[in-house]
């Protein structure tokens, strides 16, 4: 039966090789499991069931991915896209949680239909690697500041607007001994390094005094406090557009960027950089993406964490399979989740960021009409502290440079359309 399911043997594999490399998968982004709860709950969402609806949009991503595409890649809510949702729709613009969830919905049915038609590979193809590499880095830097003000390391100043915190504090001292601790175990090639950072540093605090034992495991918690809590209607009003925009065109990029990485590694595509069963994997995405918002989280989008289970063994859907089993067991650990405090989380998350701003080596730096843009979009994505205000700000820098540089040959219709389109929304929409 496994055979005919995920053709292990035709990829020169075999199921114990499928299982470490999910296995391995999992370990290397379990860390979302505490993460993406900690950063929801701040917009007032109950943090146990943001908790159980990550684990079950992760699964149900990773069996669509493993069952349906026959991929090796797994799924989870997205970060940066987690902190967009929290950080930017809900504190920056002033929506509820639920209006903003309503958004996501709406973006994963979108990136469904565009996926469908096979409309995406075309706005791929549309879009400048420049701008591509510029939105990684610019998300990059955007954790990096949440990271830092979770950790209390910078805090706000009227004076400066940010200033350095009591570097003395031990939460801040916790928050950079996990940030190393994780850099350090991946430095060694150490699976799990996030997750085994995070575990520790939450230890360590429940034996200071910090945080409240409160056991292991349990029951998972009530998903109540955010099932179809989605607010349909008004994710509608004109001012969600820009945000559901944003939402889709990150996890485009991601998605697309991820998918095609782990399958070069896993040998599915196919020289030349064609990939089998695309579209299907492009729908595993967004299926999860609107499940999640069903259930309570931001949009879900394929793991490059996927490449590490690659790397141990896994190159079929078996391994992703492998991944949504452990995300359902996960669920009965709420009582550990419940004890991370977010000191503990933000090593992890400036981990990201770090991961995120690689991009930035393959900018074409010496064309100062390409590094532009970047400079805009790295810049202005975290002190706007707006992925979407980054993302457009990108594209009406990458319009006007090359119009008044005469490069008019680097601009292509799509660009230059949504570039004006970015300008109408701050004239009339701000």
């Amino acid at each position: 039966m496994l055979e005919r399911l995920f053709k292990i043997n035709a990829q020169g594999s075999s199921v114990k090789s499928e299982i470490i490399g999910g296995i391995t998968t999992f370990l290397t982004m379990a860390y979302i499991i505490f993460v993406n709860p900690s950063i929801l709950s701040e917009t007032g969402m109950d943090y146990g069931a943001v908790f159980v609806a990550t684990c079950l949009a992760a699964a149900i991503g990773c069996l669509v991915m493993g069952l349906w595409a026959n991929y090796p890649v797994a799924l989870a809510p997205g970060m940066g896209l987690n902190a967009f949702f929290t950080y930017t729709v809900v504190f920056g613009m002033g929506y509820t949680w639920q209006t903003a969830l309503g958004a996501v919905f709406f973006s994963g049915i979108i990136f469904f239909l565009l996926s469908a038609f096979r409309i995406r590979e075309w706005i791929i193809k549309s879009i400048p690697t420049t701008l591509r590499l510029a939105i990684a880095a610019g998300i990059g830097a955007f954790l990096a500041l949440i990271g830092l003000k979770n950790a209390n390391i910078i805090v706000a100043s009227d004076a400066t607007m940010v200033a350095l915190g009591d570097l003395g504090d031990t939460s801040v001292l916790l928050a950079a001994a996990g940030f190393f601790l994780i850099i350090g175990l991946v430095a060694r090639q150490v699976q799990g390094a996030a997750l085994i950072s995070i575990l520790l540093i939450s230890v360590i605090a429940v034996t200071l005094g910090l945080v409240d034992y409160n056991g292991l495991v349990s029951m998972p918690p009530s998903l109540a406090p955010t099932f179809m809590q989605m607010d349909i209607a008004a994710a509608f009003d004109l001012g969600m557009l820009s945000v559901i925009f944003a939402f889709l065109f990150v996890d485009l990029f991601d998605t697309s960027g991820t998918l095609l990485a782990v399958a070069q590694r896993a040998g599915i595509a196919k020289p030349g950089g064609e990939m089998p069963r695309l579209e299907k994997a492009l729908m595993a995405d967004s299926t999860a993406t609107v499940a999640g918002s069903i259930m309570g989280t931001s949009t879900t989008t394929s793991y490059i964490e996927s490449a590490a289970g690659v790397a141990s063994g896994g190159k079929t859907g078996l391994a992703a399979v492998t991944v949504a089993v452990l995300f359902l067991l996960a669920m009965f650990f709420a009582p550990l989740a419940g004890m991370i405090p977010p000191y503990a989380t933000a090593g992890a998350i400036i981990y990201v960021a770090v991961l995120m701003l690689f991009t930035l080596k393959d900018v074409a730096w010496e064309d100062i009409t390409e590094a532009a843009p970047v400079a805009v979009v790295l810049l202005m994505t975290p002190l706007t502290y707006s992925i979407a205000d980054g993302i457009a700000l990108g594209f009406i820098s990458y319009v006007v440079v090359k119009l008044l540089a005469g490069r008019y040959q680097d601009l292509n219709p799509s660009v230059v359309i949504l570039g004006l389109l970015f300008i109408a929304k701050f004239i009339w929409l701000g």
